[in-house]
């Protein structure tokens, strides 16, 4: 299929763009078939200059931005058409050398998955430093500081402490920074940024898009910006890129592509958003599950006898109900808690405190005892790449679950499940077949769902389900758990940093901060009349970006 490209022109000189992108073709091998993932996509990026990509998951975004640092799965990946030129050189058909070069040097990357972007073996400060030994010939003593630095810089608290922590201690939002301190410790000419706030908390989103403002503005630097986050392009952006099925339909200055958008593609993404309410609460509803004074404290170890000297008191002390056919929501900053108790609830790590789910007091249950209820309690993972195992096509990783818990079920009425589950979140059946690799961010989020409601629970945590999607799939799978919850009476906890999403589905909100709930309530009251400063921090971070709240992330 082909679309007209609509451009606007701009009044403004011509002057030598730093990335050049002409006639850019991307082909994949696919069994003996060919993808053409992006086709004749061409833009221009001069220093100083934002440049987003937007579009839907699969529209060749990230892949474009791939090609830059030739950074694709090759030689499963080609190019038959195309040329990217950096400075004048071109990159397509660079030498490795030459790359290496380039390469979080004049070049930097934010990866869209920060769990495969750091190695789990190293410390952070041993990844942040190894950047700045390899590039700049620092001295790990002397890049400790700088280290020190660019932790502060995207707003990670008390960073000195944090050096020694490994990538499984910190949150989805916390290794998210790490990763943006990564790619800005060089100050590059040119930086990719492939959805770099996806992890983080609106208070913290909009913290990173001023920091990146004000380094473009200081060093002069360019940035490409993939983003699926409507409000982020219109706030950063000077030109805007829309990009479908591999195609370019739009582009022009980011103010002309909002106030008078040409392609009907681009005025269906302006007019995405999920809307609609959740269904009411049943009076009398059965309770799924309930928690109280829950705790979960991690010990700090320093020393060489690695004697504790105190805890990070990540969940201290909450009280938690949540009825049948019901959406909790749990709201907060990066590092607030918010998974944490969502992980505790399931005894998928330790806690203290009284659990009972379906009448059970499952604190005090073996793991065996255990394994009957876990058909009943599903989760849906932040991270969808990390929780995918790359060793297994899509329909072996959603029946997995069944296997288990249903090991006698027919072969064909296993398949007639993972067929529904894939149709229910909006993808071919056909993709059982292939491998998660083949995906997109946004795809394999999706995937992860449908692996979750597969086994159709009673209770679904939901780890930042939609972080990883494009607005118009976030309505989506905003209206499918709507859907199943009134069809099956499904109860939701809910765990995000996206208030727009939360608004559209859940009956009730816990706000935490550093572990503990300071406001609780209907999610009525909450949007309505929220009665914490902080609450009403994260209200007007959510809904109106450009202005940065007084309270910053803890």
């Amino acid at each position: 299929m082909t679309h007209s490209i609509r451009a606007r022109h701009s009044d403004e000189a011509v002057t030598e763009p730093l990335l050049s992108v002409r006639d850019l073709h991307v082909d994949f091998r696919q069994g003996e078939g060919v993808v053409h993932a992006v086709r004749g996509v061409s833009f221009d990026i001069n220093s100083g200059e934002t440049l987003a990509l937007v579009g839907e998951s699969g529209s060749g975004k990230s892949v474009t931005a791939l090609s830059v640092l030739k950074l694709l799965p090759y030689p499963a990946a080609s190019h038959p058409k195309g040329e990217i030129l950096f400075k004048g050189k071109e990159l397509l058909h660079a030498s490795d050398a030459e790359l290496r070069a380039v390469r979080g040097n004049d070049i930097s990357m934010i990866f869209q998955e920060p769990m495969t972007s750091l190695n789990p073996l190293h410390t952070v400060e041993r990844q942040v430093s190894e950047v700045l030994v390899t590039h700049r010939g620092m001295r790990p003593n002397q890049a400790r500081s700088r280290v020190v630095e660019l932790l502060e810089q995207v707003g990670i608290d008390k960073p000195a402490t944090r050096l020694a922590s490994f990538p499984h201690q910190l949150s989805g939002g916390q290794r998210q920074r790490v990763v943006i301190a990564m790619a800005l410790a060089n100050e590059p000419d040119l930086l990719i940024a492939d959805e770099p706030t996806t992890a983080l908390d609106v208070t913290v989103q909009a913290q990173i898009l001023e920091l990146l403002k004000r380094l473009q503005s200081r060093l002069g630097m360019a940035m490409l910006f993939i983003t699926h986050n409507l409000g982020i392009v219109r706030k950063m952006a000077d030109t805007t890129c829309i990009m479908t099925q591999g195609e370019i339909v739009e582009r022009g200055p980011t103010a002309d592509i909002f106030a008078t958008p040409q392609h009907s593609y681009t005025r269906h993404l302006l007019a995405a958003e999920p809307k609609g309410a959740p269904p009411a609460a049943r009076p009398g509803a059965e309770t799924i599950i309930e928690a109280r004074d829950l705790k979960v404290w991690f010990p700090i170890k320093r020393g060489l006898l690695r004697r504790t000297v105190g805890h990070i008191k990540a969940v201290d002390g909450v009280d938690v109900e949540l009825r049948e056919g019901e959406t909790l929501a749990v709201v907060g900053e990066s590092g607030s808690g918010k998974s944490t108790l969502g992980l505790a609830l399931l005894r998928l790590i330790s806690s203290r405190g009284r659990v009972v789910f379906l009448g059970h007091d499952i604190q005090g249950l073996s793991w065996k005892a255990l394994r009957p209820l876990r058909r009943h309690m599903q989760i849906v993972f932040q991270d969808p790449y990390g929780s995918l195992s790359p060793r297994l096509p899509v329909g072996d990783i959603i029946a997995e679950g069944i296997r288990v818990h249903q090991p006698r079920l027919a072969a064909a009425e296993l398949d007639r499940r993972v067929v529904q589950a894939l149709k229910d979140v909006g993808l071919d059946p056909a993709a059982r077949f292939r491998y998660p690799h083949e995906f997109s961010g946004g795809q394999r989020q999706r995937i992860a769902i449908a692996r979750a409601i597969v086994l159709e629970p009673k209770l679904l945590v939901l780890d930042e389900p939609t972080s990883a999607l494009d607005m118009s799939v976030q309505a989506q799978v905003v209206d499918l758990l709507r859907d199943l919850q009134r069809a099956r009476g499904l109860s939701y906890l809910f765990v995000s940093h996206d208030l727009k999403v939360v608004r559209a589905l859940a009956n009730a909100v816990i706000v935490l901060r550093n572990g503990k709930i300071v406001e609780q309530g209907s999610a009525d009251e909450i949007f309505a009349n929220p009665r914490a400063d902080y609450t009403k921090a994260l209200l007007a971070a959510a809904f109106e970006i450009e202005a940065v709240p007084g309270i910053v992330a803890q």
